[in-house]
């Protein structure tokens, strides 16, 4: 009987390459990094923030990385390894391009790590890498040669981006393998955007403040180091989401739906801005406790109801909204650096479904909109069927809706950056009916 390896320390590189590896292999086999994460956290309460951040840096880099180093690998294997022994290769190969001073530490970490999955492929990782290592000066050339390896992303995603934003494809697809900002929203029911930039100073936390008054962190830190996060004061948020509140406009006074509302932060955004009456569905009641619980953090109040948005008599009284938000499921092709396991999972084909979902969507709470009334449409996604093809649809069936530009905001489309994620934002009025 074989002995088994010596445990790894939880602040080694080899324990995060082990996690890292399961996470990634996890995805490969068509899971949703979200949620292996946070499954591998509840499993692991006793990791501390290094380590966490350490797995989580590996995976998510690897996986926004993945068309290359799968490219690499392929001049390397001679036959399939164990999904989780591939998975450890490309976050090492990953690695070895971006720390090439740490080389031996790697391949030997990597090895140990190894034994805790496939300890019969001990030898095999540490060939595999050092081959790497040898042939590092060819690796830029051969990953030229493969689209998907140049640009990190399948070639059909590639092709849709070059055709729909001739002139911005590249600086697109660059944005989405960037790590991601982490920006902050102030809650204006709590504290001023001038009173919390004096406590982030204070605290030594470095930020820019941007147009929207979204708080841009030169770094980012875990909320535990945020003054006052606990207490409600700020939030983290997007700073492309943070313009959903201002290009909605909703008044005091206003009955406002909030579809599609989780995690919940556009909703509760408009309740920082304006006395209204929020109502907020969620179709996963799971997602809708979470919810709660930030609306409770922010000291925020809304009817939050669990059903489809779709399925008017199970939750509409028949009273009319003022102000709609309809925040559509999306290919998320906007917020890809985040989620990185979206360019890999996600096929073609699906486009297509989701523009059928979102056109139901819109369709059905077109019917809850007051006359005169205002509903923005809104996604995380850079794709043009998703967005101005479904706009432009949607007002042809829709003769008494018009699209209306709100006097503050300019920005549109809001394409992905190094400030913010990508976004899509359409304000339809409804127009008055004549009598």
């Amino acid at each position: 009987m074989k002995p088994e390896p010596a445990p790894l320390l939880p602040d080694s590189l080899a324990y995060a390459l082990l996690h890292a590896a399961k996470l990634v292999a996890s995805v490969l086999e068509g899971s949703n990094l979200t949620e292996c994460y946070e499954r591998a956290l509840r499993q692991n309460p006793g990791w501390s923030d290094a380590t966490r951040g350490a797995i989580r840096d590996l995976t998510w880099s690897t996986l926004r990385d993945y068309g290359r180093g799968d490219a690499i690998l392929r001049r390397f294997l001679v036959k399939p390894l164990p999904l989780s022994v591939h998975a450890l290769l490309l976050i090492a190969v990953y690695r070895l391009e971006q720390r090439p001073e740490q080389t031996h530490t790697l391949v030997d970490q990597a090895v140990d790590a190894t034994a805790h999955l496939a300890a019969g492929l001990k030898g095999v990782v540490n060939g595999v890498l050092r081959n790497v290592v040898r042939q590092k000066g060819k690796l830029a050339a051969w990953c030229d040669e493969d689209i998907a390896a140049r640009y990190a992303y399948p070639a059909w995603w590639i092709k849709r981006v070059q055709r729909e934003h001739e002139e911005n494809w590249e600086a697109i697809l660059a944005a989405g393998n960037l790590h991601p900002p982490m920006s902050l929203r102030v809650n204006r029911r709590r504290t001023t955007v001038e009173s919390y930039l004096t406590e982030l100073g204070n605290a030594g936390i470095d930020v820019r403040r941007l147009d929207n008054d979204a708080l841009l962190l030169t770094h980012p830190l875990p909320v535990s180091k945020l003054p006052g996060f606990s207490e409600g004061k700020v939030s983290v948020q997007d700073a492309g989401a943070q313009w959903a509140a201002p290009w909605l406009g909703a008044c005091d006074g206003e009955r406002v739906l909030d579809a599609c509302a989780a995690p919940g932060g556009k909703g509760a955004h408009l309740l920082e801005l304006a006395d209204i009456e929020l109502s907020a569905l969620e179709l996963d009641p799971v997602r809708a406790e979470r919810m709660r619980d930030n609306f409770a953090r922010l000291g925020l109040a809304a009817k939050i109801m669990v059903a489809d948005c779709r399925a008017l008599d199970t939750w509409w009284d028949g009273q009319p909204f003022d102000r709609i938000l309809a925040d559509v499921p999306c290919s998320a092709s906007g917020v890809v650096r985040r989620h990185p396991d979206i360019k890999w999972l996600r096929r073609e084909k699906d486009i297509a479904g989701f523009v059928v979902q979102q056109a139901s969507i819109i369709d059905a709470l077109w019917q809850t909109l007051a006359n005169g009334g205002i509903m923005l449409y809104a996604t995380c996604s850079v794709f043009d069927d998703e967005n101005h093809r479904q706009i432009k649809h949607f007002l042809v069936r829709h003769p008494d809706a018009e699209l209306f530009m709100p006097r503050t905001c300019r920005i549109h489309p809001l394409l992905p950056t190094s400030d913010h994620d990508g976004f899509y934002y359409a304000c339809l009025h409804k127009k008055t009916k004549r009598t």
